[in-house]
C-alpha cells in the first residue's frame, strides 16, 4: 500500500483482515504509530489490526503482487520510482488517486501490461497517527483492465476485497468510471477550494451553482473528446449528487488550501486543460481555476506552481 493516509490506510487495513499480506508505505508520526500500535479504524465499521507491516522503505518489501498507488497527485512521480524495486514481472499497480492523468505516469514508468485502472470511494482521513476515522458508511472500490478484459488478476484482487468486507467491483470499463469521478471531484474541488466555501452554499446560490455545472459540463466534454461513454446530460446527474451529499461536505483540496499544504489542482483542473488541449476541447472555467489557485498550489512554503 503506497501511502497510507486515509484511502491507504483504510483498504489497507479491510484486505489485511480478510487475510492479505499487505505492507504499508507511510512516514513520520504515523508510521511511528503504525509501528508499536497496529492500525485503527474509527467510524460506522471500527476495526483494529493491533500489528502491522509497516515502512517507510519500499524496497524492504520484496516484489509485490499488487501495488496500490495511493498518495497525494502530487508526491506521484516519487511514488514511482520508490515502487520500481518492488515491481516485479508478476507485478500490478493500481492507482486509486484522483483524475485520468496518473494512469498515463503508470504507463509511461512500468510495461502497461503491469497496469490496472482503479476508483476509490470513501470519506476518510488520518485522525490522529495510526488512526483513521470515515466519516461515512460509504466504501468502495472499482478496478479491472484498461483494455475492458476481465482477467484472472482483477478476479483473485476481487476476491481479497471481497473477503475483508470492502464493497468491490470488477469493472468491464473502468476508463468510464474514472472519468465519472473525475467529473464530480473536479466540480467539487475548484468549487470548494476558489470559492472557499463547502457544497451547501454553493449548490444553493443560483450563481455559483451554474458555475458548478458549467465547471462539470468541460469535463465530461473533454471525456466524450476522448472516446469515453458520457451521456450528453452526464454533468446534470454529477449536479443532482451534489444536491444528496451533506451540506457541509467539502473537498480534500479545500482542507489543503486552508492548512496551507500543497493542491492537487495542477491534475484535476488543470488535467482538464492539458487533456482539452489534446483533442482541441477548451476548458476556460477549468483553467481559471487552475490560474486562481497557481499561487497556493506548492502550499505555503512553496512558491508558484511551474
Amino acid at each position: 500500500m503506497m501511502g497510507s493516509g486515509g484511502l491507504g490506510g483504510y483498504f489497507g487495513a479491510r484486505l489485511a483482515a480478510g487475510g492479505a499480506d499487505v505492507h504499508f508505505v507511510a512516514r513520520g508520526a504515523h508510521l511511528d504509530a503504525m509501528r508499536s500500535q497496529g492500525l485503527t479504524i474509527e467510524g460506522p465499521a471500527p476495526l483494529h489490526l493491533p500489528k502491522v507491516q509497516a515502512t517507510s522503505d519500499p524496497s524492504s518489501i520484496g516484489s509485490a503482487d499488487f501495488v496500490f498507488v495511493a498518495v497525494k497527485l502530487w508526491d506521484t512521480a516519487t511514488a514511482i520510482e520508490q515502487i520500481k524495486p518492488i515491481v516485479g514481472p508478476n507485478t500490478t499497480v493500481i492507482s486509486f488517486q484522483n483524475g485520468v492523468l496518473k494512469d498515463r505516469y503508470l504507463g509511461d514508468a512500468f510495461d502497461a501490461s503491469r497496469v490496472m485502472g482503479g476508483v476509490g470511494y470513501v470519506a476518510t482521513a488520518i485522525d490522529r497517527p495510526a488512526v483513521i476515522r470515515q466519516t461515512g458508511p460509504m466504501q468502495r472500490l472499482l478496478f479491472g483492465e484498461l483494455d475492458g478484459a476481465i482477467s484472472g488478476r482483477g478476479k483473485r484482487l476481487l476476491d481479497a476485497c471481497l473477503k475483508g468486507g470492502i464493497a468491490a467491483d470488477l469493472s468491464p470499463d473502468i476508463q468510464r468510471e474514472i472519468w465519472q469521478k473525475y467529473v464530480f471531484i473536479v466540480g467539487l474541488s475548484g468549487t470548494t477550494t476558489t470559492i472557499r466555501k463547502p457544497i451547501g452554499p454553493i449548490r444553493e446560490n443560483a450563481q455559483t451553482r451554474a458555475f458548478l455545472l458549467d465547471v462539470m459540463r468541460e469535463v465530461a466534454a473533454v471525456g466524450r473528446a476522448h472516446g469515453i461513454d458520457l451521456p450528453g446530460d452526464y454533468a446534470e446527474q454529477r449536479l443532482a449528487l451534489a444536491d444528496d451529499v451533506a451540506y457541509d461536505m467539502t473537498s480534500s483540496m479545500h482542507h489543503d488550501l486552508e492548512r496551507g499544504n500543497r493542491l492537487e489542482v495542477r491534475w484535476l483542473s488543470g488535467g482538464v486543460v492539458e487533456l482539452g488541449e489534446q483533442v482541441g476541447v477548451p476548458a476556460p472555467l477549468n483553467r481559471a481555476i487552475a490560474d486562481i489557485l497557481t499561487l497556493h498550489a506548492n502550499g505555503k512554503n512553496g512558491s508558484a506552481a511551474a
